[in-house]
C-alpha cells in the first residue's frame, strides 16, 4: 500500500506538502497505489545514455536472487573428493552435459544443464550480507566492505541493475521497465539492503516493487488487484478528480509534480488496461504449468516473472521469499545451523523446480535466446561445516548460474580450489558480471550515462566475460 517514505534512510529526500497531497490523491483510487510509484516524487530524470556499440541477443532479463547465500558445495560446485566436513551430506549428480556434475539436490536442473553456464569462481571478498549484496546488485563494492546491516545512502548509492536498465530503455505500454518481487531484501533488524533502488538517479527511476503473496486462492499481487466494488467508470472518475487537483497544484508551483506524474500515469494506465493486468493473472496458465514451477511463493513468483518479460518488462528480479515463519538462526539460505536438513527439506526443492521449469518453459516458447536468466546470491558459504552443522558467510568464492540471452550452454567457466574456498582460475568480480549482462542486453559496458547532476558514469566498470558468449 501507499507509504510516504521509502525503505531505509535517505538524505534531504522528504516530501513537500504537494507531494503528500499527490499521494493522498492516489488514495482516491481505493487504496490501489503501486507503492514504489508513490515513492517516486521529488526526483528528475537524468540525461540519456551516451550511446555505444554492443553485441546483444537478450531483450529481457530474469534475476533469481537466493538471498542468504547458498553453499556452493551443495549446489553448483560439489567437492566429492574433499573431506566430509567440506563436501557435506550431498554428493554430485550427472547432468545432461557429459562430465559436468552438480549437487544431487538439483535433479531437475541437472536435466537442463546443457542450457546453463556455471561461473564457479565469482568473488566479492565480502562476508557481510548487505554490503556483499550491494556489490552483486550494482557492480560497485560497498564502502566499507564487510559492513553488516548496511542501509541505502551515499556513498553507497549506485543504481541497481534493474533501475539502470530502465533508464537505458523504457518498456512499451503501461508495464514498467523493471520489477522486483515479492519483497525487498532486508536485514535481520528489518532495515533494507542498499543496492535495490535507483540510488543517485532518484526515486523516479526505482524499479516497481510488487508484493506478491501466495494465498489459498492463488498468487496475488496486492497492488494490481482492484477492489470488487471499483468498476472502470469509477476509476476514471477518480483519475479525473486527481487531474483537477494536479492542475490546481501546478498553477501554484509549476513543475513540482512533473517527475512523479510520468510514473503515476503509467501506474494508472496499468490499472485501466485489462490486457496489461492479464500478465499478472497466473490462473491463465494451465494447472500443469503452475504445478511444474512449484506451488510455493518462490515458484509462483518465477512463473510471474516469465509472464512479465513475455508482456514487455525488461528486467524482473525474484527474491527468495522471506516469510514470517523463517527461523531466526537460519533465515532464507543463511544456513548457520543444520544445513543438510534445511537444504533438503526447505531450500533446494523449490529452487530446483522453479529454475528448471523456467529454463524449459522459456526454451519451449522460443524465448530463451532473448531472455537472459541469472541465478545468484550475495555470496556463498564457508568451506567447512562447523559444530552446528552449518556454514558461515563466504565472499571469497561462490557460484552463479546463467542461461539464455546469448550465453553458451553446457559450459563451466572458472574453478574453485579443492575445498571451494578460493578461486583457482577464471575469477569473476561482480562488475564483470554486470558488464556481461549489459553486453548481452545490447549495451556496451563502458558507455556512459549522466546522473541528475550531469556527471558521467559508465554503466559498468568491469570486463565482459567473452569466453561464455
Amino acid at each position: 500500500m501507499i507509504r510516504l517514505l521509502g525503505p531505509g534512510p535517505r538524505l534531504c529526500d522528504g516530501y513537500r506538502r504537494r507531494e503528500v497531497l499527490r499521494i493522498g490523491g492516489l488514495g482516491l483510487l481505493g487504496g490501489l497505489g503501486l507503492p514504489d510509484f508513490a515513492r517516486a516524487g521529488g526526483g528528475t530524470d537524468p540525461a540519456p545514455l551516451v550511446a555505444g556499440n554492443a553485441f546483444g541477443k537478450a531483450k529481457s532479463c530474469i534475476v533469481l536472487f537466493l538471498m542468504g547465500g547458498p553453499p556452493q558445495h551443495s549446489t553448483w560446485d560439489p567437492k566429492p573428493d574433499a573431506p566430509a566436513e567440506v563436501r557435506g551430506d550431498f554428493g554430485p549428480i550427472a547432468t545432461a552435459v557429459p562430465g559436468l556434475s552438480i549437487s544431487e539436490l538439483l535433479p531437475r536442473t541437472a536435466q537442463v544443464a546443457d542450457k546453463l553456464c556455471l561461473l564457479r569462481a565469482v568473488s566479492t571478498g565480502d562476508n557481510a550480507h548487505s554490503s556483499s549484496g550491494y556489490y552483486m546488485l550494482t557492480g560497485r563494492p560497498h564502502q566499507p566492505q564487510n559492513f553488516e546491516n548496511a542501509n541505502p545512502g551515499p556513498p553507497n548509492d549506485a543504481p541497481t541493475i534493474g533501475a539502470l536498465l530502465g533508464k537505458l530503455g523504457e518498456s512499451a505500454g503501461p508495464l514498467p521497465p523493471s520489477v522486483t518481487l515479492p519483497m525487498r531484501i532486508f536485514n535481520t533488524d528489518g532495515s533494507v539492503w542498499p543496492g535495490q533502488d535507483a540510488g543517485y538517479l532518484g526515486r523516479a527511476a526505482d524499479p516497481w516493487l510488487l508484493n506478491g503473496r501466495l494465498t489459498p486462492e492463488g498468487y496475488h499481487v496486492q497492488e494490481i488487484d482492484l477492489p470488487a466494488d471499483l468498476d472502470p467508470a469509477r476509476l476514471g472518475d477518480r483519475i479525473g478528480l486527481l487531474d483537477r487537483i494536479e492542475r490546481r497544484l501546478d498553477a501554484e508551483a509549476p513543475g513540482v509534480i512533473d517527475a512523479f506524474d510520468k510514473h503515476s500515469r503509467r501506474a494508472f494506465d496499468l490499472l485501466r488496461s485489462s490486457g496489461a493486468r492479464r500478465a499478472f493473472d497466473l490462473h491463465r496458465e494451465p494447472e500443469t504449468v503452475r504445478e511444474r514451477y512449484g506451488e510455493t511463493p518462490f515458484g509462483q513468483g518465477v512463473l510471474l516473472a516469465r509472464r512479465l518479460v513475455e508482456a514487455g518488462v525488461r528486467l524482473v528480479q525474484v527474491n527468495w521469499y522471506r516469510g514470517p515463519d523463517e527461523p531466526t538462526a537460519n533465515p532464507c539460505w543463511d544456513s548457520h545451523v543444520a544445513e543438510s536438513s534445511r537444504l533438503k527439506e526447505v531450500l533446494a526443492p523449490p529452487t530446483d523446480l522453479a529454475f528448471s521449469a523456467l529454463i524449459e518453459d522459456l526454451d519451449a516458447r522460443g524465448m530463451l535466446e532473448e531472455t537472459l536468466v541469472v541465478c545468484m546470491a550475495e555470496f556463498g558459504r564457508s568451506p567447512r561445516l562447523d559444530g552446528n552443522g552449518g556454514r558461515g558467510h563466504w565472499g571469497p568464492v561462490f557460484s552463479v548460474a546463467l542461461a539464455g540471452g546469448g550465453i553458451q550452454g553446457g559450459l563451466v567457466y572458472g574453478s574453485s580450489d579443492g575445498i571451494g574456498a578460493y578461486p583457482r582460475d577464471g575469477l569473476v568480480r561482480p562488475e564483470d558480471l554486470t558488464a556481461t549482462l549489459f553486453h548481452c542486453l545490447g549495451y556496451a559496458p563502458h558507455s556512459e550515462y549522466l546522473d541528475p547532476m550531469g556527471r558521467p558514469h559508465p554503466i559498468s566498470r568491469g570486463e565482459v566475460i567473452h569466453a561464455i558468449l
